[in-house]
């Protein structure tokens, strides 16, 4: 059999796996899926035997069958190098009884870094395998983390451009700086006036729209996009909750078939989707614990069924988590429909026109049966980051606190027993103003200038991806309006524009 992927919302477009990755998104507006995805099968004795690396490679190879296997290991040992400052990539520490997942070790500090270190290799060899001769722009928009993990991703990446778009006002001092100040010749950085939502629904309209893709292609170039929209985006993200197991049974803290809870701070649904995935593939998974901020529509969604985001916006302490359409709730509406790309096509058009869905009972069972959900208030985040910082010595970042409070909640509502990872997206120095106010008390000192006081307090140091951030020249200072953004683009891409 061939491994095709197929539109959420239709199943007649198929694409082998290296268009997927390529494309990013689909022509019609859906997310590639692997419709044998029910098939895929690992064992998982032989996956807690292995180290990050060999597991990264296991679960690409059963992804992207199309790519050699000299592709999946040159892509894999090129993107887990020395860009890592912990050889584990992703060490999971004990605090207290749970265990923390730290995936904050890459070059910008922040969980993204493990699927777009890998994304341009993949894409790369995708577009050779697709025998493609044409420049690949990427446009990504990003709550915080995915921007500046992306830039650093694809900088000087040959035949590659790199668009990202950011809400101005919208993501962390510390994440604006990461991202203006990012080198490289074939990186742009765009300031979008609004929310994330409004850039990220920009970007999906620009990817689907006919015109201008005909224009780029005259001018020799061709739209992907490195959000989790894109299938390459999403895969990598797998490994880590295999790896985490197999170091938790290596450790003894777990038998093999031992079935463990995961708690993901989510946004954009990418990464507890990627849970769900490994689920899928035999880890032993009991609850998909999934944390919300104030923006709680995910958690509304998985206690009722209902998906509205008929409500207000707010900008919040976590702001990787302000948002409020999350586009890969549709691949999980895809599996947990049976596969019914009609059905799918449906609730994404009434969320569209309606700015609402409702599933139905079959599917309402099967998200209570799959996850547990809650929401953690501004002051509750700031009271987590100092009570384990007070209990343990341990610093948490903003959106990891929330993870941590929603489990508090999980554990007071149902007694679960069962070991529980939860997940920390960000070193807690990509939030260093919220975390230094939860900890000490407000200071009016400026953000990039706190790291040292926050290093100094919590012995904690300041990790050297970020050292001297405050420092680094603005590189980039475009801005536009989301109804702007297809202009921006045609400029930055025109030759008059081009550094």
């Amino acid at each position: 059999m061939v491994l095709k992927y197929e539109s959420t919302r239709n199943r007649s477009v198929n694409v082998r796996p290296s268009e997927a990755v390529v494309k990013g998104l689909s022509d019609d507006g859906g997310l590639f899926v692997p419709r044998a995805l029910d098939q895929f099968k690992i064992d998982i004795k032989e996956m807690c035997t292995l180290g990050f690396h060999d597991t990264a490679k296991k679960i690409l190879r059963l992804f992207f069958p199309d790519f050699t296997e000299e592709q999946i290991n040159d892509s894999v040992m090129n993107a887990y190098d020395s860009k890592f400052d912990d050889e584990a990539i992703v060490p999971v520490k004990k605090v207290g009884d749970q265990f923390i997942m730290e995936l904050f070790h890459g070059s910008t500090i922040a969980f993204k870094d493990i699927a777009l270190s890998i994304l341009p290799h993949l894409m790369k060899k995708a577009q050779s395998n697709c025998n493609m001769e044409e420049d690949i722009v990427i446009l990504t928009a990003t709550s915080g983390d995915t921007g500046k993990a992306a830039l650093e991703g694809f900088k000087n990446v040959e035949g590659t451009k790199i668009i990202v778009f950011y809400p101005n006002d919208g993501v962390s001092p510390v994440q604006e700086k990461q991202m203006v100040t990012t080198e490289g010749e074939n990186t742009y950085v765009v300031a979008v006036e609004g929310n994330f939502d409004d850039a990220q629904t920009a970007v999906k309209e620009i990817l689907n729209d006919s015109a201008l893709r005909e224009k780029l292609g005259d001018m020799g170039m061709k739209f992907s996009s490195a959000n989790s929209i894109n299938i390459g985006r999403l895969v990598p993200q797998i490994s880590y909750y295999f790896s985490t197991y197999a170091d938790l049974v290596k450790r003894a803290e777990i038998k093999i078939g031992e079935a463990i809870n995961f708690v993901v701070p989510t946004g954009n649904f990418g990464n507890i989707l990627a849970c769900y995935f490994a689920k899928q593939l035999g880890l032993p998974v009991g609850k998909l614990i999934c944390a919300a901020n104030e923006n709680n529509v995910l958690y509304d969604f998985l206690s009722t069924g209902i998906y509205d985001i008929n409500r207000a916006f707010k900008k919040t302490m976590s702001p990787s988590m302000d948002i409020l359409i999350s586009s890969n709730l549709e691949r999980l509406l895809y599996f947990m429909s049976d596969k019914d790309n009609a059905y799918v096509a449906e609730l994404m058009k009434d969320l569209k026109t309606e700015k609402r869905y409702e599933v139905n009972d079959a599917i309402k069972v099967k998200l209570k049966n799959e996850f547990w959900s809650s929401y953690c208030s501004e002051a509750d985040t700031a009271m987590t980051v100092k009570a384990v910082y007070e209990a343990y010595d341990y610093v948490l970042d903003t959106h990891t606190a929330v993870a941590y409070k929603v489990y508090e909640d999980y554990l007071s509502a149902t007694g679960d027993p069962r070991k529980t990872v939860i997940l920390s997206t960000a070193s807690p120095f990509k939030f260093t103003g919220s975390v230094y106010k939860a900890l000490f008390g407000e200071t009016e000192t400026e953000e990039l200038e706190l790291m040292q006081a926050l290093s100094a307090k919590t012995g904690v140091s300041v990790p050297q991806q970020i050292e001297g951030l405050g420092e680094r020249k603005v590189l980039h200072d475009r801005f536009c309006t989301p109804e702007t953004m297809s202009d921006e683009i045609l400029k930055i891409l025109s030759d008059k524009e081009q550094k």
